[in-house]
This record gives structure tokens, C-alpha cells and sequence, in this order.
């Protein structure tokens, strides 16, 4: 007999059906709630509310645990590249040597944007942040591909519109760098595979030689893994919630992309950064801020420590450690003041009682911002190179929420306004 749970309102009994997940998650369904008692579920920021199933990503925050399609996020990490987690994450399984190769070649004919873009570019004020043109720009794809808007895609249709985002979003991206930089935009190349074009498109000059070293490759095709998708996220949702309305892909990310423009959600790496400078600025003394954190009555904040989600430790920072180590120690920065302010406050979260009993790790955001810096990477551009790493999850989101026909997004609320009044005409008004 299928478990359910009982709620009794006003003398009457509701059985809510239990949803049980493949890893045995719970869930009452409130799904008939509304049409059988009149009553709502009130849940601000819904902490407690799940919107839809998915069958992508696994996260619990408990245990520590995150996974793609099954795969603990180690593994993948460690053993595949940032387009094969793409493919798995975006088509639910693990491409054969030659799903792959057809994936990344047509991804790589794709990688050019129409020259018209280029345009669009010098519409911008100067001082336009990053992402306000990275939205812009990946919204403006529909017309440039008008088809993609219609809400009865066919498969191919909607194969190639996921190929032209995932090939030209590094190129838009890196353009978007260069353009705010004032330097010449870069074409991508296509005897580079998806993460050294972008760093090529990114620092390279048409007056000089570009070396691409493996192990910033390397470093960044971790980062983008270990970004790809995060489960139902502020800015996940939203691309599930505007896409829900029959948008486009292209619109849907866009929407998307501004969500995590947010400094509650895709903007703590920047925030480290700042941190660690201003730290620096104020003549390194890590002890000092350490005795501020742990200050109840001081507003200063470490950034980078602890996770809303994970309670334990975030897995994605072991990982992502071991690659900061090595990006450091290969461009000659493991002696920076920076990184030693880093090192100190990363010791002290890891050896004092009072981070310990708090659970106040550093967690992914603290080492991706180190990566970030040591490439040269300005700081409000990190949320890009976030967007960049997130695009195969919110493209998976969208593609399962279109293929399951999940209906039109439609919250509800709890009124808290005025109740019936008179209209009152201007000249009789207090």
C-alpha cells in the first residue's frame, strides 16, 4: 500500500500522498491540496518546497554529497573533461568515444557568433558590467535564430539550438572581456579543444605568441565541472521557471545568467577576492579579521567559509584545492602576499574550535577566487566564468523540463493587503 500522510483541517481529513526519491528523499505531494481544502502551503524562499522531479543532479548537504546523473562529483572531476559532464549532464549518460567526438566537432563549428554581434558590442557604456552584457547578448541569439522561440521545437531543431549556446557562450564570453579590456577580439580557434580556446580567446594578442599552459587547462576544465550544475538553485530555477513558459532556451538562460548576476548567489568568489585585498590593504594581519569574525558585535564576515547546503564540508573544495595548489605554483604566484593571507585564514578555519564546532570550511568559492586572480581574471568577471561552468545544467534543466511538459510555473501567495475599500477622489483625500 503506497505510504500517505494525513492532514486534518476544520474537522476533515486530506491524505497527502508520500513521493519518494531514487535516494530516498520524501516529499508529501500537495499537488490536489488547493481543490480538495482551499488552503495554500506558505514556505518563503521555498526552503521546503520541491518544484519539480529531476533525474540530473544529487545533492545532499548533510553527507557532503554531489552527484551528476549518479557520478560522484570526484570522479568526473578527476577522470573527464568539462564537455563530456556537458553531454552526460545535458543527454543523462556517459558519451561513447565517438558521441563524444561528434559532440565537440560540432560543437567547434559552431563556435563563431554572426558579425552583427560585434555591433552590438559598442552599444554598451564602458563602465556595463559583464554580465549585464552576457545577458544581453545570449538573449539577443533569437534573432539571430528567430526559430528558436517556437514552443514546438522538434528534436533536431532543439539539438542544434543546445549546440550553438554551448559553442558560442565562450566566444561571447570572452568577447565580453576583451571589448571591456579595450583590446582586439580574438576568434576562436579550432584545433583547440573547448577550455584552452576560451583562455586562447580570453589573454592571447594579435602581436604576440599565446602559450597555453596544461595545467590552467586543466584547472579551469575542473571548475567548470564542479560548477555545472548545483540542483535547484536560485538561478536554475529560474531558468525552469521562465522556460515553463514555453521561452526559448536562449531567453531562459539569459533569465537565468541575471539571477546569478545576484551577490547572494554567484558572487562569492568575488567577494573573497575583495576580502583577501582588503585585508592585504590593511597590512595582512589575518589574526586581526580572525578575531573580528568570531565578534558577534562586528559585521565583518569571512567570505568563502561554510555552505548554505552543505552542513558537513563541501566536496567540490577538496577537489578544487589540490588545483589551485598547482595553477599557483605553475605561473610562480605561490609566494604571493595574497595567497599566504589565504593559506592563513584557510589554517585557521581548519584548526580552530570556533570554525570547527561551526562547520565553517572553505568551501568551492574560496579556491575558485584564488584560480580566478591568478589568471588575471578581474573580479567582475567571475560571475561569467561561473555562468560559463553553469550553462550545461541549465541547459539540462530546461531540455528536462520542456521533454516532461511540465506545466506553467505558477506560485501562489498569502495576501497581506488592505481589504475592500471605496475609491476616494482626490480632492477628498487626507
Amino acid at each position: 500500500m503506497a505510504e500517505s500522510a494525513e492532514l486534518i483541517l476544520d474537522g476533515k481529513s486530506f491524505s497527502l500522498p508520500v513521493i519518494e526519491g531514487t535516494e530516498h528523499e520524501k516529499a508529501f505531494d500537495i499537488g490536489k491540496l488547493r481543490d480538495q481544502s482551499g488552503y495554500v502551503t506558505l514556505d518563503s524562499g521555498y526552503k521546503n518546497t520541491g518544484a519539480t522531479k529531476s533525474a540530473i543532479t544529487f545533492l545532499d548537504g548533510e553527507e557532503g554529497i554531489l552527484r551528476y546523473r549518479g557520478y560522484p562529483i570526484e570522479q568526473l572531476a578527476e577522470k573527464s573533461s568539462f564537455l563530456e559532464v556537458a553531454y552526460l549532464l545535458i543527454y543523462g549518460k556517459l558519451p561513447t568515444e565517438a558521441e563524444l567526438k561528434d559532440f565537440s566537432g560540432q560543437i567547434t563549428k559552431h563556435t563563431l557568433v554572426h558579425e552583427d554581434m560585434r555591433k552590438i558590442f559598442d552599444g554598451f557604456p564602458s563602465a556595463t558590467h559583464p554580465m549585464a552584457i552576457l545577458s544581453s547578448l545570449i538573449c539577443a541569439l533569437t534573432g539571430f535564430y528567430p526559430q528558436s522561440v517556437s514552443p514546438d521545437l522538434s528534436p533536431e531543431e532543439m539539438e542544434l539550438n543546445i549546440i550553438r549556446l554551448l559553442a558560442k557562450m565562450p566566444t561571447i564570453a570572452a568577447w565580453t572581456y576583451k571589448n571591456n579590456m579595450g583590446h582586439p577580439l580574438n576568434y576562436p580557434r579550432n584545433d583547440l579543444d573547448y577550455c584552452a580556446n576560451f583562455l586562447y580567446m580570453m589573454f592571447s594578442f594579435p602581436t604576440e605568441k599565446y602559450d597555453i599552459d596544461p595545467v590552467v587547462v586543466s584547472a579551469l576544465n575542473k571548475l567548470l565541472i564542479l560548477h555545472a550544475d548545483h540542483e535547484q538553485n536560485c538561478s536554475t530555477s529560474t531558468v525552469r521557471l521562465v522556460g515553463s513558459a514555453n521561452a526559448s532556451l536562449y531567453g531562459s538562460v539569459s533569465a537565468g545568467i541575471n539571477a546569478l548576476w545576484g551577490p547572494l548567489h554567484g558572487g562569492a568568489n568575488q567577494e573573497v577576492v575583495e576580502m583577501l585585498e582588503a585585508i592585504e590593504q590593511d597590512g595582512g594581519d589575518t589574526s586581526k579579521f580572525i578575531a573580528k569574525a568570531k565578534d558577534k558585535n562586528d559585521s565583518f564576515r569571512l567570505m568563502g567559509f561554510g555552505h548554505r547546503v552543505y552542513k558537513n564540508f563541501d566536496p567540490r573544495a577538496k577537489i578544487i584545492k589540490k588545483a589551485a595548489d598547482e595553477v599557483l605554483t605553475a605561473l610562480g604566484l605561490q609566494d604571493s602576499p595574497l595567497l599566504k593571507i589565504a593559506q592563513e585564514l584557510e589554517q585557521a578555519a581548519l584548526t580552530d574550535e570556533y570554525f570547527i564546532q561551526r562547520k565553517l570550511y572553505p568551501n568551492v568559492d574560496f579556491y575558485s577566487g584564488i584560480i580566478y586572480k591568478a589568471l588575471g581574471i578581474p573580479t567582475e568577471m567571475f560571475t561569467v566564468m561561473f555562468a560559463l561552468g553553469r550553462l550545461p545544467g541549465w541547459i539540462a534543466q530546461w531540455k528536462e523540463m520542456r521533454e516532461n511538459k511540465e506545466p506553467i510555473g505558477r506560485p501562489r501567495q498569502i495576501y497581506t493587503g488592505e481589504t475592500e475599500r471605496d475609491y476616494v477622489s482626490i480632492d477628498a483625500r487626507a
